[in-house]
């Protein structure tokens, strides 16, 4: 493999962030705001076909690692390079009690919002915004027609990657706070790129979704697992109960069907609907693939290893990568590659979905709001390390957005955006 975002084709970047030093962040950002137009790329996926010559970062030659299915696949390199060292000012911070405190002083706005979230997510009529009909067709040219609500679908050669609405809520902290530094000119732009997240009073909106990869033949990849229920670690903030075997159900996905579950990264909104409240895991039959740098760094006692981790490795379910690794492949050409993305978290990891004429970037977190689309330095204040976070998101946006790719997401209000 010898580009990040093709197997098989183009040609690796420079080592290092030499693409960084070619074109600052102002650069990159008008780009990719110029590929998406000034009205927002709609909610349609639409033709995104182009195809680029440049990976993210210099490949390894074609190393040879295990696939979490059990067979071989190719090691691909991080889409940004750098050492974990000691944990930045943010990263030195517990993520889930900075996330408590806060909601505990926003009490009077975020706080309530929160709260009324969480009683609407208990209700039959809980508002979650559907994503409506965000499909197309194989060729690009048509939309594949209503998705059920929460539901959305896109797809790329012969895979179809099926967006799923998790939930939807308020954060509790007001947005200019959660990206420090974003310009007027940045916010702007964001909010015609995504008006859904532009709550009153500053409030910051926001989805929660996971993404399902169907492959030819059957079997499916899902990317994260939510919030989860009522009582996960999510609940201390998020709006839980989230929805996610509700969605599955509706796009004709049963647990048994899953035989992959890649964790992003292991923050409490990503890993949700991982295990059953009893600790068994939800998805009976999949291995659930999670980076070992990610691991390494949690702290002792974190949620996230006596939640979900230690139960799925009690399980024999726990499948533990180091660096990129092709899950899937297609004799058209097409594969599904996970990508280290680091920086929001040490081993925060993407999934590429290279259909050949059209590849889907499920990004996690690299991107979590339409300001970091507008300007990509903006900076997430839960980011674990911001510098390692900001050459990632770059290098990410300018070599999917050069290949007309489909950036799917996690917390915009729209579930594909086209870097057209």
């Amino acid at each position: 493999m010898t580009g990040m975002y093709g197997p098989g084709e183009g040609q690796a970047d420079e080592a290092g962030g030499a693409a960084d030093a070619a074109r600052g962040a102002e650069g990159v950002g008008a780009a990719v705001a110029g590929r998406l137009g000034a009205g927002g790329a709609g909610d349609s996926a639409g033709g995104a076909t182009g195809r680029g010559t440049g990976g993210v970062a210099g490949g390894d030659g074609g190393a040879v690692g295990r696939g979490p299915a059990g067979g071989a696949g190719d090691r691909a390199a991080p889409v940004a390079e750098g050492s974990r060292g000691g944990p930045s000012a943010t990263g030195a911070w517990d993520r889930r009690r900075v996330l408590r405190g806060v909601g505990a002083v926003a009490a009077g706005v975020a706080g309530a919002a929160m709260a009324g979230n969480a009683a609407a997510a208990a209700a039959p009529s809980r508002r979650v915004p559907p994503d409506g009909p965000a499909g197309a067709s194989p060729s690009g040219a048509e939309p594949s027609g209503p998705e059920p609500a929460g539901v959305a679908v896109c797809r790329a050669g012969p895979f179809e990657v099926v967006a799923l609405l998790d939930a939807h809520g308020t954060f509790p902290m007001p947005r200019a706070d959660a990206f420090p530094g974003a310009s007027p000119a940045a916010w702007a732009c964001a909010r015609r790129l995504d008006p859904r997240a532009f709550g009153p009073d500053g409030a910051w909106e926001l989805d929660f979704r996971c993404f399902a990869v169907r492959r030819p033949g059957g079997g499916v990849v899902l990317v994260d697992s939510g919030i989860g229920p009522a009582g996960s670690p999510a609940a201390s903030w998020a709006p839980v109960p989230g929805v996610l075997p509700e969605r599955l159900a509706a796009a004709g996905i049963a647990p048994d069907d899953v035989d992959t579950v890649v964790l992003s990264h292991l923050h409490e909104d990503h890993y949700g609907w991982s295990v059953a409240p009893g600790g068994a895991p939800v998805f009976p039959r999949a291995r659930y693939v999670v980076q070992a740098a990610e691991l390494a760094a949690l702290a002792p006692g974190d949620a996230a290893t006596t939640y979900a981790v230690d139960p799925l490795r009690a399980a024999g379910r726990l499948h533990v990568v180091d660096g990129g690794t092709r899950l899937a492949a297609h004799r058209s050409g097409g594969a599904v590659t996970l990508v280290p993305t680091p920086g929001h978290t040490p081993g925060h990891q993407s999934v590429v979905v290279d259909g050949g004429r059209r590849q889907i970037v499920i990004a996690g977190d690299v991107v979590v709001h339409a300001v970091q689309l507008a300007d990509p330095a903006v900076r997430y204040f839960f980011e674990e390390d911001p510098d390692l976070a900001r050459r990632t998101r770059l290098r990410l946006l300018e070599t999917a957005g050069g290949r007309g790719a489909v950036l799917a997401t996690a917390h915009l209000n729209r579930p594909f955006t086209p870097l057209r």
